[in-house]
């Protein structure tokens, strides 16, 4: 009997380890995964989910933008020494006027499409860039949530991670090509600075700004960001969850004003 009780407790030791070990190791998994989500041109399937709240907008302050940005990227490997980043964009929008008669508008937006070529390893230095093409698809379901044209122009993303940072900068110009409206053509510059710190236990703070320039006005909109974000694991699909406020540092008339809501849930796909 006691021999039996002895193997019994063995038996659980040598599970409890086990376990234990298993956890460790997907803790440490989940970390890496945490730290690609932050680097734009990672070899890593995710399709983020990301919800955007903004308010007082237009000249005359009175219109609320309730926007969700489906916003899958997909990477495919060209090569042992070349990939190829696929990152769109695609908003969806719902917007309301205040104090108005003006009926409510909803519809998908244009989809913003880009392509990075990357070096699918990263160097001595430790710097990871990609350089490619975005382009302006006019997928908008109403005018007035899009620009009702296409455009194009070149993008590039370089970016370091050192233990748990990661510090970068992603940009794009979009020219347009053809223009089916009576609006000014598309020159537009996005600038989008970056830095994050990944805890070892998923969670990601991150300070980031989505600067926008307009050639034709010669105005810039000056939105900073910052989220915070974690991967659970819900009934074995990894998803970072999360979010985070929103200050509009530099607007303009048309442009959304003070403060406003960012939620975020990305599916991941680890190969």
């Amino acid at each position: 009997m006691k021999k039996y009780k002895g193997t019994t407790a063995k038996k659980i030791l040598v599970v409890s380890l086990l376990s234990l070990s298993s956890a460790t190791l997907y803790a440490a998994d989940s970390t890496d995964l945490a730290k690609e989500l932050s680097n734009p041109v990672a070899n890593l399937v995710s399709v983020p989910f990301q919800f955007n709240f903004d308010d007082n907008i237009g000249a005359d302050e009175n219109t609320q933008r309730y926007q969700l940005n489906i916003q899958p990227v997909i990477p495919i490997e060209l090569n042992e020494n070349w990939n190829l980043i696929s990152r769109t964009i695609l908003p969806v929008n719902y917007q309301t006027y205040k104090n108005t008669d003006k009926s409510d508008d909803w519809g998908t937006g244009d989809i913003v499409q880009s392509l990075f070529f990357s070096p699918a390893n990263t160097g001595s230095s430790g710097i990871t860039w990609g350089v490619g093409t975005a382009m302006l698809l006019p997928t908008a379901s109403e005018k007035l949530l899009g620009a009702d044209q296409y455009g194009l122009g070149p993008t590039a993303v370089i970016l370091k991670q050192s233990g748990g940072w990661t510090l970068g900068t992603l940009a794009n110009h979009l020219w347009a090509v053809e223009n089916h409206g009576d609006v000014e053509d598309v020159n537009s510059t996005f600038v989008q600075p970056f830095v994050s710190y990944t805890y070892p236990n998923t969670v990601t703070l991150t300070l980031n700004s989505e600067t926008t320039y307009d050639w034709n006005i010669k105005k810039a909109t000056i939105p900073v960001n910052f989220t915070a974000t974690k991967i659970i694991n819900m009934d074995g699909q990894l998803i970072s969850v999360g979010g985070g406020v929103k200050y509009w540092a530099h607007d303009t008339d048309a442009s959304p004003k003070d403060f406003g809501v960012r939620l975020i849930a990305s599916f991941i796909f680890p190969k």
